[in-house]
């Protein structure tokens, strides 16, 4: 079993934290498919490389996107039985003999733990019961099997200390049975786990799980998907709509750009590149977030046939260089102040709009600016009461600092700085540091 502490709500309701009270930066992976296409030779060689660049949670569907629930795992099973009128039972999981799919499941659960990886298991994908336009579905969800499925899960993981459960599966929420579905399942979850796992929703492409879920009491936290559409990322704004919404809850952008993800799913227009990804990363943590998911289009699909529109094996893609730069934002978040920072844009003395927009976030002693192209700007240094700060440029390419000097806050309160290059694909942070 888990040997990793359980994960909480801060007391400010803006952060996760450990049972022990010590911060947890989520850094996620998309890992959509793990469950359904990988044996456990493939899970444990993805698992490793995650956790090596320092992510800490991934996220994975047990009812899976790919026709996961009439298609065989790895090993050849299917997740559920079928009931009397042929149909696949949400309530009748198929756990006979030892090797049945949902053994593959645990092995993969514990084996991320043993790690230091939690997983953000998603009890199914949406097209389970909103087809929609697209998904293989088939629908087999109503409020009441649903709760039946929730607490069958609950029961069987809620001795695992590294399960974050998310509902939603990418699925906007248009009839009252899509809605009886999503509280089913947390009713179900909630009965078994009381309150010893977080619960949270995934929605659909540039929307929020507030705009569906907000009041609901079981909802612990807000997920964002930014998504895939226009390649000028402003997912600060996403964020700040949800940072700013009451009753209080933390919020994460678990779904931004996907790295060499079609731009607006068209393979003509072009694919998101490693400088789309950091962007929507250090914009959603410096807007607020108390974390952010990294994915890669041939990961979590686990492709290995590549074409146009999934471009590589996701063997290939392992190492691609968003997935190796996230690591550093993770640094820099830890080694500063944690539970006492905000965003705070009056740090910014004059932004930019679209593409050169600036977000920043400080906490007591220090300020954080992000440039995504590397132009010139004014900072303003009146934020702390000390007498001087420091400032130094930090590569998010590489994690490494340049100092650039120290300035009177007082006297001098706003401060032009040129980013050591500029350009796309220049991005800087600007670390501001109070003496």
């Amino acid at each position: 079993m888990s040997t990793l502490q359980r994960l909480k709500v801060s007391s400010n309701k803006r952060f996760l934290i450990h049972e022990d009270g010590t911060p947890f930066f989520w850094l996620g992976d998309t890992a959509w498919e793990l469950f359904h296409k990988l044996n456990r030779e493939e899970a444990e060689l993805y698992l490793r490389n995650r956790a090596q660049l320092k992510f800490n949670v991934v996220q994975a569907v047990a009812l899976a996107e790919f026709d996961g629930v009439a298609t065989s795992s790895a090993y050849g099973r299917q997740p559920l039985k079928r009931n009397a009128a042929g149909d696949y039972d949400p309530t009748m999981p198929d756990t006979d003999g030892d090797d049945h799919y949902w053994a593959h499941v645990d092995y993969i659960i514990d084996l991320a733990a043993s790690l230091g990886l939690y997983v953000a298991l998603l009890p199914t994908w949406g097209d389970k019961y909103h087809q929609d336009a697209f998904g293989k579905g088939p629908e087999i969800f109503n409020g009441e099997n649903a709760k039946v499925y929730g607490r069958w899960l609950g029961e069987r993981y809620r001795n695992r200390s590294n399960i974050i459960w998310v509902l939603g599966g990418d699925r906007s929420l248009m009839t009252r049975n899509h809605f009886e579905v999503n509280n089913g399942l947390a009713a179900g979850l909630r009965e078994a786990v009381q309150d010893s796992q977080l619960i949270t929703f995934h929605p659909s492409g540039n929307t929020s799980s507030s705009r569906h879920m907000h009041d609901e009491p079981w909802l612990d936290f807000n997920m964002i998907q930014s998504g895939h559409h226009e390649q000028v990322r402003e997912n600060y704004k996403h964020m700040k709509g949800d940072y700013d919404r009451l009753p209080v809850k933390p919020v994460v952008d678990a779904e931004p750009a996907y790295e060499d993800h079609p731009v607006n799913f068209n393979a003509s227009r072009g694919y998101f590149d490693q400088a789309d990804v950091r962007t929507g990363a250090y914009y959603g943590v410096f807007a607020g977030g108390f974390g952010t998911t990294y994915g890669h289009h041939s990961i979590w699909s686990m492709t290995t046939e590549p074409g146009p529109y999934f471009i590589m094996t996701w063997q290939d893609a392992l190492n691609r260089p968003g997935a190796t730069q996230m690591q550093h934002l993770r640094a820099l978040m830890e080694s500063r102040s944690y539970l006492d920072r905000v965003p705070d844009q009056s740090l910014i003395a004059d932004n930019f709009e679209g593409a050169n927009g600036m977000v920043a976030t400080r906490g007591e002693n220090y300020g954080l600016i992000y440039s995504p192209n590397g132009i010139p700007f004014r900072a303003s240094l009146r934020s702390w009461a000390g007498s001087h700060v420091s400032a130094s440029w930090f590569d998010p390419r590489t994690g490494e600092y340049s100092a650039i000097g120290e300035f009177l806050s007082r006297e001098e309160e706003k401060v032009k700085l040129t980013p050591p290059t500029s350009g796309r694909g220049n991005d800087w942070v600007l670390v501001l540091t109070a003496s």
